[in-house]
């Protein structure tokens, strides 16, 4: 059985005031920790500060983080800072990263073993450009990422990334796959990590949908078979939305 995921990326959104109103409200509305795993990642400069304020049923995730401990990285986020300060989380090739940041493949393979190293769990992103999806690639593209970003992890870590499928024509445009393409290949997902894995670990890992995901159709998604969970975007910026989405089983 595995335990949904709902996770809210703040993305460059929020003063700290802003933050601290949002997590008050929040702490004591989101399902019990033994139900769903909550996680709302915020901006690196609001990251100490949620930590400190969160409630025993919410955790905080960063939104990217460099694979090196330390050194001459102008503007970057140390694993070990992250970790230091109290983050379980941290979302890794998000399809933003990838285009305007020229984040690779590789870069995030490395990210991933770092995060791991430093006691993080993983939010690898992954999904298909509009093109793709209408060239019957889906499958393709996310193969290929899933493979190079999971590469030379043990079994046990596999188990415990989190894989968030966000196909990259439904990230803030309004449109959102349907349940059903959703599903179909998030179920391609999990067969590529069972290819690679094993069974057992293809059956427990965690595959979160994540593009236009909104109060309206976070119960549909989350009927399906393959789907465990949500990244959310521009919705999880509201409170009695983000609320409602975690508790979408209610």
């Amino acid at each position: 059985m595995r335990k949904p995921i709902i996770a809210g990326n703040w993305k460059m959104n929020k003063t700290r005031d802003e933050a601290l109103q949002f997590i008050y409200a929040v702490n004591q509305a989101v399902p019990s920790i033994e139900e769903v795993d909550t996680v709302i990642c915020g901006q690196s400069v609001l990251l100490r500060c949620l930590v400190k304020r969160q409630g025993d049923n919410l955790r905080i995730g960063a939104q990217n983080m460099h694979y090196e401990e330390k050194g001459a990285f102008t503007g970057e986020v140390s694993p070990l800072i992250l970790n230091d300060t109290g983050v379980n989380y941290v979302i890794i090739g998000h399809s933003e990263r990838r285009e305007y940041f020229n984040e690779t493949d590789e870069m995030v393979n490395k990210k991933v073993h770092s995060a791991f190293k430093y006691d993080l769990t993983p939010i690898v992103c992954v999904g298909e450009k509009l093109e793709q999806r209408e060239n019957n690639t889906t499958n393709q593209v996310v193969e290929a990422q899933i493979s190079k970003a999971l590469a030379g992890l043990t079994e046990a870590q596999a188990k415990e990334v989190v894989i968030a499928y966000e196909p990259i024509w439904a990230i803030g445009t309004g449109k959102t796959a349907t349940s059903e393409m959703a599903n179909e290949t998030c179920g391609y997902i999990r067969s590529v990590v069972s290819k690679i894995f094993g069974k057992n670990v293809g059956e427990a890992v965690r595959i979160q949908y994540g593009g236009s995901v909104k109060p309206s159709n976070i119960k549909e998604l989350m009927a399906q078979e393959h789907i465990d969970g949500a990244l959310i975007g521009g919705a999880s910026l509201e409170i009695e939305a983000f609320i409602e989405m975690t508790n979408f089983n209610k």
